[in-house]
């Protein structure tokens, strides 16, 4: 792992001081990530990969054997600072050396900027890694937080940017999946970053209105500029297209992570047909986790009832039969 490091270091290194990007920058993110194991116990898994889409930008993913969500995280690196979205599902340093990755890939006394996606605990439980370290800022994951340092007076509107020397990052308020979520598109590789919001996974959505709302609002920003991909928080469905199974530690023939500007731009319209409740709609799985499961547990309370309705009702035949027996004796 740390030799590992020490040659993604040295590349960022020798990019870091060249010119600012005149145009798109062009990167690299071809290829699979590690698929975890059907036993992770006896196939074990290296907690974390580094996948560098350039010298200056680094795709970070948490291993499916030490937790399967799996989530991605962000690592852009501009010529004053140096912005980490998200922070994964696991806090603990010695068993995923997310702070220790993240200062090793950065140039020696660079800023670091951490934020969040969204508050949800699997894009912030490694907070705490990065809470006592010098140079480094964590922004808060509640929604005054997010609004006061981004400075949005009227959420959810408007934009906000993140300059990291010769580096503008455009910030895009995107509530709906979760009251706090926020997207990000960097100016120069022309990347969208869109947490949980967009992914090749399953769209969880808690505000139907407020997911459309964003989608709109997303697909407005996107129009005009050239979108590289778009690289959300998860991972959850195969080639296929199908969902793997919930807490599944193993994703064989796992989708790729990169989605497109057409995906962003059809999003209004499959969320304008989202049924509250679950729906399937082209490349989308789009569902209201909360709504379901109170349905299937209706679902599972009705059929327990009717079971024991009809455990009673067999028991007391029984008895009358055995009554009657006992009259014709």
């Amino acid at each position: 792992m740390k030799s590992r490091v020490a040659c993604i270091v040295a590349v960022a290194m020798l990019t870091t001081c060249s010119p600012a990007w005149s145009q798109i920058e062009k990167g690299n993110l071809d290829g699979h990530f590690n698929e975890g194991a059907a036993d992770c116990k006896t196939n074990p898994q290296a907690p974390l990969e580094v996948h560098p889409f350039d010298g200056k930008t680094f795709v970070l993913r948490e291993n499916l054997c030490a937790t399967f969500e799996a989530p991605f995280m962000y690592l852009l690196i501009g010529s004053s600072k140096a912005l980490l979205i998200d922070t994964g599902d696991v806090a603990d340093a010695k068993l995923m050396p997310l702070a220790e990755t993240v200062m090793l890939l950065l140039p020696p006394q660079m800023p670091l900027l951490v934020v969040h996606t969204h508050r949800h605990l699997d894009h912030r439980a490694g907070d705490v890694q990065f809470e006592h370290l010098s140079n480094v800022q964590v922004v808060g994951f509640d929604l005054d937080s997010v609004r006061r340092y981004f400075g949005f007076t009227d959420w959810p509107n408007g934009l906000a940017q993140l300059d990291l020397g010769g580096r503008t990052v455009d910030v895009i308020p995107t509530p709906g999946h979760n009251a706090t979520h926020i997207s990000f598109y960097d100016r120069n590789t022309g990347l969208f970053f869109s947490g949980d919001f967009l992914m090749p996974g399953r769209l969880l959505i808690d505000d139907t209105a407020a997911d459309l709302a964003s989608a709109n609002r997303v697909a407005a920003f996107v129009k005009d500029r050239p979108i590289t991909y778009v690289l959300g928080g998860h991972i959850e469905l195969n080639t296929a297209g199908k969902t793997f199974p919930w807490e599944s530690h193993y994703h064989p023939q796992e989708h790729v992570l990169q989605l497109s500007k057409d995906d962003l731009l059809a999003l209004p319209e499959a969320v304008g047909r989202f049924n509250g409740f679950y729906t399937g709609s082209g490349n989308f799985v789009l569902m209201n986790q909360i709504r379901v499961l109170i349905a299937v547990g209706t679902v599972a309370v009705i059929i327990l009832l009717a079971i024991a309705i009809g455990l009673i009702r067999f028991v007391r035949g029984r008895r009358r039969a055995r009554v009657g027996n006992v009259s014709a004796m």
